[in-house]
């Protein structure tokens, strides 16, 4: 397994080394780690002005998997690194499915009333709508100033992320699809996204559907989450919404995430959601396991079922066992009980 590392920034490091450490643990005997660790983020632009080469860019594809620590520093000017790093490698490997699962762990006490069980995947498109760059400004910094942002939709990139959305909810138990837009007020979009998903949906037909405005899905992922299993969205509704999940299901800090590549031809990239942290780097207290659940989500996509399932076994029984405990434990020992679950999971 050939893997790109791009700790960067922050925390991103700390909770790095720790999902290493839980993906060696975990990877069969016969398969070998090649690692390559890259220098990007906040210090690699105040020393050299660089946010991705396009030789490191280049070198960056010869791999099987990217996993990524976190990116950003408030000594950056805002949308340096954002575009110049992250937005450039989705664009660049063809990112278009960005993947969040959405799971309330037991032992982990959520803001919703009840403990509703929640489990649901959102798949956001993820190189279309309005993060293309597509706008401007005119007469800038005047009192007459224009600014626009063009949401750019194209049937082949709406139909390619529908269509994963489908085989991924005709994968789940449950076998519900939602799809999420504005098509009453953004009509132009919205129709060629209704459209989309209602034509690929005749190849699914195990697959039940329904449709909510994005307000009306906001509502229901804080009064009803039960509801949804999978939901598939455009770029900007689903940067919105994946956050939203994540706030119901315990917090950003155990958000787990995927830029995929479905198709192969470029390596994916896997994240923890939750930012580099400037406040805490260094401290020792960083939770790894939204990095860890990233390394699952690696795990699945190149192949390793098994061992991706352990892994998020591993979580699951760490969290319970904390049974919502706020007492304190350093990032290397989380990482520790983490490694011995996987590894004594192998050993019976």
């Amino acid at each position: 397994m050939r893997l790109a590392v791009i700790p960067g920034d922050g925390i991103g490091p700390e909770v790095v080394a720790q999902g290493l450490r839980v993906l060696t643990a975990v990877l069969p005997a016969d398969v070998k780690l090649e690692t390559r660790e890259y220098d990007l983020g906040a210090r690699r632009w105040h020393a050299t002005g660089e946010t991705l080469p396009d030789a490191e860019l280049e070198s960056l594809k010869d791999h099987d998997a990217i996993l990524l620590g976190a990116v950003g520093d408030p000594s950056v000017p805002s949308g340096v690194l954002e575009r110049g790093l992250l937005l450039k490698l989705r664009f660049a490997f063809d990112h278009y499915v960005n993947l969040r699962p959405s799971r309330l762990f037991p032992g982990v006490a959520g803001p919703l009333a009840g403990a509703p069980e929640i489990d649901f995947v959102v798949v956001r498109e993820g190189t279309e709508g309005p993060y293309t760059g597509n706008g401007g400004s005119l007469r800038t910094g005047t009192p007459a100033e224009v600014a626009t942002e063009v949401s750019v939709n194209t049937a082949y990139g709406v139909e390619r992320v529908v269509r994963d959305a489908y085989a991924r909810a005709q994968a789940r138990p449950r076998r519900h699809l939602t799809l999420v837009h504005k098509n009453n007020v953004l009509v132009h979009a919205g129709k060629l996204w209704k459209d989309t998903f209602d034509r690929v949906g005749r190849e699914f037909p195990e697959v039940t559907t329904d449709y909510l405005h994005v307000d009306a899905a906001t509502i229901f992922m804080v009064t009803r989450p039960g509801r949804f299993d999978v939901i598939v969205t455009d770029n900007l509704f689903g940067d919105i919404l994946t956050d939203l999940a994540a706030a119901v299901t315990g917090g950003i800090g155990l958000a787990a995430s995927g830029n995929i590549n479905p198709d192969g031809a470029f390596p994916s990239m896997f994240e923890p959601v939750h930012g580099s942290a400037p406040d805490i780097a260094g401290t020792g207290t960083a939770d790894p396991t939204a990095t860890v659940l990233s390394v699952a989500l690696l795990l699945r996509h190149l192949g390793y079922e098994a061992e991706a399932v352990r892994v998020e076994t591993a979580v699951a029984e760490d969290l319970a066992a904390r049974d919502g405990s706020t007492a304190a434990r350093t990032t290397e020992e989380t990482g520790a009980a983490l490694v011995a679950r996987v590894t004594a999971a192998a050993a019976g």
